[in-house]
Order: C-alpha cells, then structure tokens, then sequence
C-alpha cells in the first residue's frame, strides 16, 4: 500500500468559467499542440491560472480562484486571445518578486508580447478584476524580437533577436546564429503605474538563450525546446555582477568573471578550445529552485541540481525502463528537501539529500508540478481534472512533511549499503562487459549471474544485525556462527567497518549543522589527503581525485598537507618535515608527460577506458575524437607549490630547499652537470625549481611582483644556470649590492661557475659604471686561469659603440686603441662620462700579470733537482744556424722571461697602435 498518494484540492469549479471551459481548452489546444501543458501558468498563490493560446488562435485566457465567490459573478476576466494577433512570449509575477506590502487579494502581471510591447495588469478581487494599468515597450529597437523573458527581485530580464539592417551584407551562418542579445530593466509596481527605468544590455553578440529565473541568479540556457543544445551555458548573478560558465559534462564552473565583459565571444573564447571535444547530453527540461539552484533533466536519464555556487550535483538516475525519450512529457519541481519528477504519467517523490526514491505515484492524466507559496514544501500538481497535493496516506489531515532529517533517520542502514553494493557492482561489471546493453541495479539481483554482489549483501545484513563485534562474539561463543562464518567476517572486518563509517559520514553530512558539516569535511580531506599521499604510487585516476580536492577544499588541504607533511617553520628561515620517505618520494614523483590526459572522456554514464573516477566527477558526457589531448592533471609536488604559494608565499623557497634535501636523501635526485650539458634527465625527470617556476608564473598574473619570489627560487636551486639566470634579473633590476652578494657566495661553488659568473660580471663593467663601488670585491672573484689576453678581450668586446650616448653608457673607452685617427676620443675620460679608463682596470691587471710572472708552484716538484747528478753533454761543438732577423737587427731567440712577457701581449690584430711613427 502506497504511504504517499495524491488527494484532490480542485476540480477548477472554484474558478471563474467553471471546469468545463478550462477543460475544454484543455482539449482544444491538444488537439493543436502536442504539450498543451508547457502553455498553462499558475500564480504564486495558486489563485490565477493563465493559459496562452498559440495555435491556431494567439492570445491568453486567465481563470481566476475568489476569496468571496460571490463577486464571482461580476468580476472582469483577463482575455486577450479575441483581440491580440502577436504571439505571447511569456507571463511575469511581479508581484512575487517584487513584494511590496501588496494584500492576498491583489496581483500583478506582465504580458510580455514577441515584438517587444509589455503589458501590465492588476488584479484586485474588491475593484472588478483585472484592470489595464500601461502598455510599455520593453526594447529600444522596434525591429527586435522577444524570445525569451523572465523577472528577477526588481529586475525584467529577455533575450531579444535583432535582426541585421537592409543595407548590411548578409551574414554568414555563424554570425546569423550570434545576432541575439541580453537585457534588463529595472521597475517597480506602483498603485496605479509600473515605473521602468531604462534598457541595459548585459549580454551581446550572444546565441539564443532562454533566461530562468531562480532566486538572485539568472541562468541562461540553449533553446532547449528546440533541441539545439551547446556545450555549455551561463549563470548570471545580477547583484554580484558576474558570469559563471559550466557545462553538464563537469561538476564544478568552467570559468568565473566579471559580467563588465559584455561581449558573448570574448566571455567564452578560451573555453571553446575543451568544449569542442565535448558532446554533452541534452537538457531535456529544467526548472528553478527557491535558493538560486536550478534542476536539470538531461538525456542520459540523471537529474542534476545546479548549485548557486556552480557546482553541478547528481541527485538521482531514472531506471532503463523509465527512460526518457525524446518529445515524452516531464515536468519537475522542488519542494524544500523533496523532488518531484514527473515522466509521463508516473509522479516520482525523491529525497534530494540522498537520492533515495521515497514513492512512485501512477496518474491517469499527464499533468504539471507547481509551487504553492503558502506550503513550499509539499508537491502540487495540475492536470486536466484539477488540482492535486500528495499528503500521507496514514495522516490525509496534514500535508506531507518534508522528507529532511526525519525521513533520513528513519532510513536503515542495511537497506543502504546494500544498494550501495548493487550500485558499485554495477559500475563494474559494466566497465568490463563487451555489451552495449545498459546493466541495471534489478538485472544483479535477478538475473542469478552475478554472485558477489549479492553474497557481500548477505554479509553487511548479518553484521549490521549483529549490531557490533561484541555482540558477535557473543553469538559465536553461543554457537551462532560456523568456524567459516567466523573467519570471513574476521577478514571483511575492516572493509566492513569503512562501509558502515562511511554512511555514518554520511548521515552526519546531512544530519549536521554548517559548522559541524565543515568539522567533518576537514576531517574527511585529512584523512584522504594523508592516504594518498602514503600510497606507494598514485595512478591517475588517484592523481586526478587528488587534483579535485586541491581545488574543492583549499583551505582544508593547505591545513592536511601541513600534518601529512609535518611541516614545521623554526622561525629562522628554513623549513623542517618529519614526513617518511615514502610519502616524500610521492610528493617529488615525476612531472606526467603531456601525453597524459588529465580526464578522461565519458560516454553512456561511464568511461571510455574502462576506468572509474572518484569523487563527485560526472559520468553523462561523451567525447568527441580528440586532436589532442587536454593539459594534463597538476602533479603533487605542483599541488603543492600552489597551496604553499596560495597561504604561506615566503615559504615557497624554503619549501623548495626541503624538497631537494629530500629529493637527494631518497636517491631522486639528479647530476649538477646535467644543467651545464642541457640535458635535464628526460622529460620525467625535470627539475624542482622548474617545476616550482611553472606554477609561480601560472598562478602570478603581475611577473614583476613576484620576481624576487622568483630569484630566490632559482638561487635555492644551485645549479649553475640558474644562479647565473637569477643574476642577469637582479642585473635587469639594477640591484648592484645584491648581484655582488649573489657572485661572491657562488664563486665558491666551482671553479666553472666562478668563471661564467667573473665573466659576466666583466662584460656589465665595460657597458656602465654602476658597479664602480664593488670592483674591488670583483677582481678578488677573477678565476686564476683567466689571462691579460683574455680579459682584455671581453672589455673589448663589450664595449658600448661610440655612437651610443654617453646618458646610458659610454660613449667611448679611452682604453680601445683601435683607431688614432683625429677623430678618435680622448685618451682620458671626462670626470661625468660612464667610459671604462685603464684606471679602473689596472688593479686587476697588475694581479694577473703578477700571477702571470710568479713561477708556477703547481710544478715545482719538477723543477726541484734530482737525487743524482745529469747524464754529461756531448763534447762535439755545436754550430748556430745563421740569423734570419737581420732585417729588424733583433735576435731570433728570446729568454724565458721574454717569451712570457711576449706571450702577454696583446695581440696586435685585436689592439691597433697608431700607424704613424713618432
């Protein structure tokens, strides 16, 4: 026996016209429409139900409920249809939502016409009914049309068509499907007037949009009555100015922005990219919620509540055999905690917060779920006979309760790990069936094929009846269980208890309040957090789970990624972790390569690659062939750096520190050398600080801002070419005593490095004099292998041209001797000019041509004599060759000491002296 049924409140006798007109327009319009019920409105009070006739008469037709039926008799009734030839768009409330201290016997409405023309009318049940009060043009262009509109708190909202002017070309395809626009108006209802204030364009360039109305938000759908759906579709909050983009493929918004941005195409261009390899299902039907939701129906059966937030949440799964057809009546509603789906004839009662299905009501007409504003959380429904309300069958006094705490509490545990099972089971053996055939919850547990599910049923039963492990053991002492028995529930006994805390989570979540609901919900990402961090290799479904809960929950993971990490600041500039290795070698796991797809594509409810994802990631889109496959999910290490960046930004360097200590300390780590060779260890191996690079410029819009940020990361790095990157921005940035800090704690790194760094730093000294005031810390860094010759090379190389002014660098080195000409400059430079002068070079060069003449000490143990005496020389004479410098009248050979001085000079190809003699 049904505990839910439907009882009758009105057979439309209570209405002006009686049941028999409403009937008959009911049927009148069947005949011509194939929904007649999609045409009928009811206000919010349920006192006035309008009927727009669109075939093969247009107009309207409105019967209206008394509170005195007496003045029934000569009251004015609202029609339109014997005097109007444009179609009716549509039916506003104004007074629902814009409430203005207005009596129970007084409404107001806006016919809203598709050339643009608004009528406003008044209903007041003591003054003759329904009385004009103005007739409005809502757009600003007389050739618009209207195709959709709705009333949002003090706002008129529609989506309007502007046709192109006679003189313009004819547009392509794709530009004639973007000749739509979104606007608004402000109004408020007065005594005897509706005051408007003017047109505001909040979208444009836009496709056709039906605009719903829901709470403070306006969602702009695809023309889903026509079938010709897109991939995605908008949320607009007016108050808060904002756009939101989703798609019914995903879970969470696209993209947030400002609604400032009133260009539909620029709204959406760097979306269309991942959208045009989504195929998602069709939105069937939708309706609004009371809190700025929205349910949506869509082609694969699922009913989804668009959360004011732009979450998009599952809330139930019609059955294969209730399936939804193309062109099958629905109609859908929620009631506080209650949904109310009607497909057909079938009315279907659900509880929103579990998607548990609490009756399936059979009707005999199809009929139309409203909102009653005086019992918001009782279902209400309209069909052909009348109206109707579900009550409870044992109480038919008192409407139906909402079905919140109570109705959830009363749920047995059993009855929903069992279905959990089913459910689970499902999904399984789908992923591995060959079959195209949908596999059903009913088809497991009849079909006798699939043992395991219904074995694993049988067990949760027994052990929740035992009620716990003591009462077990009582039962087993007594005999009650087998040795068998025991031994199996020994070993199912964790797996069990984790099902069972699972639906106590559950329960909590839904029992709780806001503050305890977000008690539970750190609890629940620490625990997940520290698992899979512990793991010994996450996959990627592992990856992409992790990856949502980084997104979901930041505040919670920054606070769990702490405690798995035991990070701990000492207050001195380093950072400390007690973590074990293994949870670091997870953290510092290899970058994936981007052949990796970060999601993977739906189709049919389930996915491709016979992989299941955790979380709440959606299963009711299907994917197009891919070119290319999307950017892949963010690796821990990544995950990371951004929560890091996001709550403790100056800890970013020192958590890159403690990354690589760990990296070397667990063996990852890489060759120093391997940076100087250009080689990184292949594409998985790419270092830390890159990694941590990455995600600093992808989350730091302003690069400037966080430079030093940046500096400091590659300085914590040590390789040699990133310390000699992080010098070339402090030098970009003009930071003198910090390049020479940076320079002297790193030259003592290698003996290679000090070379690149002495080098570059030579080359800034021949362009400008800004590091005047640190030469003497400079040639203390000159390398010992470095010689005149060659540092006489780089300065010239690196001097300024001479046509370059003398503002930025010098004009001209009085040291470059490569032309004496009269329009060579002067040997000395003036006191002002930025020239590099023999003067500030010579330190250096007195040192290295000192260095140069002292005998090499990294020889002497050759130089030293030997123990015993030289063979004797040959007593033969020997003859010198005949000299072959008589030309210059110097001798052919030279002594050592003039070799070395020789070997000194500077050769005179790169130095020339004055052609002309003295």
């Amino acid at each position: 026996m049904a505990r839910l049924v439907l009882e009758q409140l009105s057979d439309f006798g209570d209405y002006t016209g009686g049941g028999k007109e409403l009937t008959e327009i009911f049927k009148l319009t069947n005949n011509e429409l194939k929904n007649s019920l999609s045409n009928v409105r009811l206000s919010p009070d349920g006192r006035h139900i309008h009927v727009i006739l669109r075939k093969p008469k247009v107009g309207l037709m409105t019967f209206d409920k008394y509170e005195r039926p007496q003045l029934a008799q000569t009251q004015r009734k609202l029609e339109l249809w014997l005097t109007r030839t444009v179609p009716i768009v549509d039916i506003l409330y104004l007074d629902h939502n814009n409430n203005n201290g207005s009596s129970r016997d007084t409404a107001a409405v806006s016919v809203v016409y598709e050339d643009g023309k608004a009528e406003f009318w008044k209903f007041q049940e003591c003054k003759a009914g329904w009385h004009l009060l103005q007739t409005s043009e809502l757009c600003n262009s007389p050739r618009a049309r209207v195709v959709s509109v709705c009333a949002c708190s003090n706002l008129i909202i529609w989506c309007e068509e502007r046709p192109p002017s006679e003189s313009s070309p004819a547009l392509s395809s794709t530009r004639n499907k973007l000749r739509y626009c979104v606007c608004r108006r402000d109004f408020e209802v007065e005594e005897g007037a509706v005051s408007l204030g003017g047109v505001k364009i909040a979208l444009h360039n836009n496709p056709k949009f039906t605009v719903v109305s829901s709470g403070e938000y306006v969602h702009l759908l695809p023309d889903f009555k026509a079938l010709s759906i897109s991939s995605f579709f908008l949320s607009w909050s007016p108050r808060h100015d904002s756009f939101t983009v989703s798609t019914t493929c995903k879970n969470t918004p696209l993209k947030r922005l400002s609604a400032k941005e009133s260009d539909f195409k620029r709204l959406v261009t760097d979306c269309l990219g991942y959208l045009s390899t989504l195929e998602p299902p069709e939105i069937y039907n939708v309706s609004p919620t009371a809190c700025g939701g929205l349910l949506l129906l869509l082609s694969t059966g699922w009913v989804c509540l668009l959360q004011k937030d732009g979450m998009l949440r599952q809330v139930y799964k019609l059955a294969d055999n209730c399936f939804v057809k193309c062109g099958t009546h629905t109609s859908l509603c929620m009631y506080e905690d209650t949904l109310a789906l009607l497909i057909g004839q079938n009315l279907y009662l659900i509880d929103v917060n579990c998607g548990r299905e609490l009756e399936k009501i059979a009707l005999k007409k199809e009929g139309l779920l409203y909102m009653n504003r005086a019992a918001r959380c009782t279902p209400h429904l309209l069909s052909e006979t009348g109206l109707f309300v579900v009550v409870n069958k044992d109480s038919r006094d008192s409407k139906m309760k909402p079905p919140g705490f109570s109705t959830v509490e009363s749920i047995h545990p059993e009855a929903l790990l069992v279905e959990a099972v089913f459910e689970e089971a499902c999904k399984y053996y789908q992923q591995r069936s060959l079959s195209s055939t949908q596999l059903t919850v009913d088809a497991l547990k009849k079909g006798g094929r699939f043992q395991a599910p219904t074995s694993l049923a049988s067990i949760l039963r027994k052990y929740l009846s035992a009620g716990s492990r003591q009462k077990g053991a009582e039962l087993s002492q007594n005999g009650g269980c087998t040795v068998g028995q025991d031994k199996l529930m020994g070993s199912l006994e964790a797996e069990l208890k984790a099902l069972v805390s699972l639906e106590e989570v559950k329960g909590s979540l839904v029992r709780g309040s806001v503050k305890e609901v977000e008690a539970v919900c750190e609890s629940l990402v620490e625990k997940e957090v520290a698992r899979l961090l512990s793991s010994s290799e996450l996959d990627k479904e592992a990856l992409l789970y992790l990856n949502s809960i980084f997104n979901i929950f930041p505040h919670q993971v920054w606070r769990a990624a702490q405690a798995a990490l035991q990070l701990h600041y000492n207050g001195e500039g380093s950072l400390s972790s007690r973590a074990s290795p293994d949870v670091w070698k997870t953290v510092l796991s290899p970058a994936v390569t981007p052949s990796t797809p970060a999601s993977l594509p739906f189709t049919n409810g389930r996915l491709k690659h016979n992989h299941s994802l955790n979380g709440d990631h959606f299963a009711n889109c299907k994917s197009k062939p891919m070119s290319s496959a999307p950017p892949a999910a963010l690796p821990v290490f990544e995950l990371l750096c951004r929560s890091v960046f996001t709550f403790q930004p100056s800890w970013l360097p020192r958590f890159l520190e403690l990354a690589q200590q760990q990296q070397g300390s667990t063996g990852m780590g890489l060759s120093l050398a391997s940076s100087w060779r250009g080689g990184e260890g292949g594409e998985n191996n790419v270092p830390l600080y890159k990694r941590a690079l990455c995600v600093l410029s992808s989350l730091s819009l302003d690069r400037e801002q966080h430079q030093d940020l940046e500096v400091e990361l590659l300085l914590v790095s040590g390789r040699p070419n990133a310390i000699l990157q992080a010098l070339r921005i402090l030098m970009a940035k003009q930071q003198w005593e910090r390049v020479t800090q940076v320079a002297q704690k790193f030259c003592k790194q290698s003996p290679l490095l000090n070379k690149e760094i002495f080098t570059t730093l030579l080359c800034e000294v021949a362009q400008h004099r800004d590091l005047d005031p640190y030469l003497d810390l400079l040639w203390v860094l000159c390398p010992e292998d470095l010689t005149v010759t060659t540092i006489l090379n780089l300065v010239l190389k690196n001097l300024p041209s001479p046509n370059t002014p003398s503002s930025s660098s010098s004009s001209s080195s009085s040291f470059s001797m490569s032309n004496a000409t009269s329009s060579s400059p002067a040997p000395f430079a003036h006191s002002q000019s930025s020239q590099l002068t023999i003067g500030l070079l010579k330190p250096l060069l007195r040192k290295v041509l000192q260095r140069e003449t002292k005998p090499s000490q990294r020889y002497a143990d050759i130089l030293q004599s030997p123990s015993f005496p030289p063979p004797a020389p040959p007593r033969q004479p020997v003859t010198d060759p005949p000299s072959t410098d008589s030309a210059t009248g110097s001798n052919s050979t030279a002594t050592p000491e003039q070799q070395s001085s020789t070997h000194t000079n500077v050769p005179r190809a790169r130095v020339a002296l004055p052609a002309n003699p003295v």
